[in-house]
């Protein structure tokens, strides 16, 4: 016998479908844009004439940047439409992106490559548009864990396709620098008109404001706390005035907090933050974001270290790509597991789960470190919680959160995490650097420097672990399934 889905039903499953198929374009240019520049980076540094190291400058102001925005934005989403923020973040990327076609010195191209960080809200806000569709189903928190699946998979696979399209257009066109970074651009505008005719808009909240000196202290505190971060990492630690930004960026959040408590509509809901289903969430991005942003980058080099040192795999650039590759392969299935987890134990549960397979992976290199198959088996093992996680948070905050608060919530998660990948790089950029002067070869960290790298990854994900513990068992669930 079929059995027939009452009309709204079938028609809000098949908005929701479509418009997961269009955010699915946009998780693809994501992807794209973040995987596309990675291989063209020693092309770059000779094209603006600049040295290996001021590269960094132009990762840490796209980092500063989303850190300060997707609040900001995400909170402009839930008072007048998610769809519209999208496309103003989408614009703003794009144009971004265009400039970066012609920037020729460092200056230009360092605005350019900070104003192209606009994108990291696109996931924090797709989140909430399909929450909100979901909420007309009864079925908001389980449709939301698996499109945000489907979302992680288009990132990474946009990703791959990126890094392994960039190389192969820059040899194509004659290695022109401009006319190779014309392909993001492209992408970025095409996707504008993919969301203005192809997603619908969420149920904005009428009545509400914008809480400007409650954003204006929030941004303050990350300004200080982010570019301390950054300045620790170049100038060392032995300079004093980094550690009093951080120091002053830490302590402004006392005064932030207070003031938001007073608020009827404040920047920052900080009871809805205080809530047991959603201070771990928060918190598990920011100590996952340590591995997730921060640990790749020594990853790469660990590989690419010659085993002279005693340490160290060898391996040429094209062999690196397919490590890295591995790795995004093995967020994708971890992305694909997750809502099937779910839907057989818990959220909370499958969240634990994919917290340990990160503290594992990463605990496993401490002695599992010699041998190539060794290090790809690691990086798959913590790539499938990775992958999990990177759907999984925002979609629990959205959860989480009140009616009206969704897109703020998600949009936290990726906040926190963007200050775990900063505080990690930092942190893991000071370690290296004081390996390097025991080891071998002029380029090269020792040994112990890696593995403290290893175990700081593999011990923030073991406290992410515990810290979801504290979340009630059934939260994330939806509605109907809550006893």
């Amino acid at each position: 016998m079929q059995v027939r889905l009452p009309d709204a039903s079938r028609s809000a499953i098949g908005v929701t479908a479509s418009l997961i198929g269009f955010l699915f374009l946009v998780e693809i240019t994501s992807g794209i844009i973040q995987g596309f520049y990675v291989p063209l980076i020693p092309d770059l540094v000779e094209h603006l004439g600049i040295r290996d190291a001021d590269f960094n400058w132009f990762e840490a102001a796209q980092l500063l940047l989303s850190a300060i925005v997707v609040p900001v934005l995400a909170k402009l989403g839930d008072m007048v439409g998610h769809k519209r923020i999208l496309l103003i973040s989408t614009v703003l990327t794009a144009a971004a992106s265009w400039w970066l076609v012609v920037a020729g010195d460092f200056t230009s191209f360092l605005i350019a490559w900070a104003l192209q960080g606009f994108y990291v809200v696109w996931l924090p806000l797709e989140v909430a548009l399909i929450f909100d569709r979901g909420r007309r189903t009864g079925r908001a928190a389980s449709q939301t864990r698996r499109a945000a699946g489907l979302l992680v998979v288009a990132l990474e696979a946009g990703a791959i396709i990126g890094a392994l399209s960039s190389g192969q257009i820059f040899s194509a066109v004659g290695e022109n620098v401009p006319l190779t970074m014309m392909l993001p651009a492209v992408a970025v505008t095409l996707v504008f008109f993919a969301i203005l005719f192809g997603v619908p808009e969420s149920t904005p909240s009428p009545g509400r404001r914008l809480d400007l000196v409650g954003f204006t202290i929030l941004t303050l505190g990350l300004l200080l706390v982010t570019s301390g971060l950054t300045f620790l990492r170049i100038n060392g630690p032995e300079t004093w005035w980094v550690w009093a930004l951080i120091a002053v960026g830490g302590l402004s959040f006392l005064p932030f907090g207070a003031y938001e408590l007073r608020q009827k509509d404040p920047a920052i809901d900080i009871r809805m933050l205080a809530k047991p289903q959603m201070w771990p969430v928060q918190l598990t991005a920011g100590l996952v974001g340590i591995s997730l942003l921060g640990a790749q980058a020594p990853l790469a080099t660990f590989a690419g270290t010659d085993p002279v040192n005693g340490y160290g795999l060898g391996l040429p650039a094209s062999s690196i790509s397919y490590l890295i590759g591995a790795y995004l392969i093995s967020m994708i299935v971890g992305a694909l597991l997750f809502p099937l987890v779910s839907q057989r134990t818990s959220p909370r549960a499958a969240m634990i789960v994919a917290t340990v397979l990160v503290a594992v992976g990463y605990g496993l290199f401490l002695p599992f470190h010699t041998e190539t198959w060794q290090v790809f088996a690691n990086m798959a093992i913590a790539g499938l919680g990775s992958g999990a996680l990177v759907g999984a948070l925002p979609a629990a905050a959205a959860a989480a959160a009140p009616v009206g608060r969704t897109g703020i919530a998600a949009g936290l998660t990726n906040t926190t995490k963007t200050i775990g990948g900063s505080f990690a790089s930092a942190v893991f950029a000071l370690v290296l650097l004081h390996g390097a002067a025991s080891a071998v070869t002029a380029t090269a960290s020792s040994l112990s420097g890696y593995l403290v790298v290893w175990s700081i990854c593999a011990g923030g994900a073991l406290v992410a672990a515990v810290l979801l513990f504290f979340v009630p068992k059934l939260a994330f669930a939806d509605p109907e399934v809550t006893p």
